[in-house]
């Protein structure tokens, strides 16, 4: 299959790949399902001591969810909800993976990309990579569950400002809003991230799970009801969003009704 999960292993290092390079590895249904078993497995095994998100080849991280699947997997609020709740889990099995977590991002890592960025420990960008969330642009929301990571790295005029203006931006913004642990140069980069896993490998194991484990229990999540998350798939009911869906698979410009 060209949309897949790769998972490597080099001594308590393992590297998962989001691989769909033929369109800048956007995350298929079963891409989303498979990253979530990815990290579950992972994350029981007691002899990693590092996980690596990353994308396949130079071009992207991850540019967002795979839209053209959209009419077969998020067709009305109930297909939407269930395909929710299956990247919902893979982007909290990333939070809640027990060891650290460095997402190497290399060129577009946008939607769904910087949300699955957000929810790593550590983000390390190449310079020339590019960063945004232009979900308004296809008349959709971003739910609660993935609105946390952004909001809690970028702050809520960040984050407002990311999602209302839905524009693309540098690496050098990204740091700047919060996204970023470090931007490195692009020649640079590989072996920059090697050191970083290499220091994170080194220290005591059982220490980087506590610290993981106390820093998650001092960051809560507002307990939400059932009416609220609901809320977060009516957009694929709206006549905004036919029209948003529709202009990106003709690749021109969305005009909107409000309706």
């Amino acid at each position: 299959m060209n949309d897949s999960i790769l998972v490597e292993r080099s001594d308590n290092v393992a590297t998962v790949i989001l691989s769909n390079p033929a369109k800048l590895n956007a995350l298929t249904l079963n891409m989303w399902q498979s990253l979530g078993d990815a990290f579950i497995s992972l994350s029981d095994e007691p002899d990693v001591r590092c996980v690596v998100l990353r994308g396949q080849g130079d071009q992207a991280f991850a540019a967002g969810a795979d839209v053209e699947e959209f009419t077969r997997v998020r067709a009305g609020t109930e297909q939407a909800r269930h395909y929710a709740d299956t990247a919902h889990r893979a982007m909290r099995s990333i939070a809640e993976c027990r060891h650290p977590t460095i997402a190497a991002i290399k060129g577009a890592c946008v939607g769904g990309g910087l949300e699955i960025a957000s929810n790593c420990d550590l983000r390390l960008s190449a310079r020339s990579s590019r960063f945004g969330v232009p979900v308004k642009r296809l008349g959709l929301v971003m739910s609660y569950s993935d609105l946390h990571g952004l909001l809690t790295l970028a702050g809520r005029a960040g984050a407002l400002e990311i999602l209302l203006e839905g524009r693309i931006f540098d690496a050098e913004e990204a740091l700047q809003k919060g996204l970023l642990t470090r931007v490195i140069d692009d020649v640079e980069f590989e072996t920059d991230v090697a050191r970083a896993v290499e220091r994170v490998v080194s220290g005591a194991p059982l220490v980087a799970r506590w610290h993981k484990k106390f820093i998650n229990r001092l960051t809560p999540k507002p307990e939400l009801t059932e009416q609220e998350l609901a809320e977060c798939y009516a957009c694929f009911d709206t006549e905004d969003y036919k029209i948003g869906y529709q202009a990106f698979l003709d690749k021109t410009r969305a005009e909107f009704i409000g309706q």
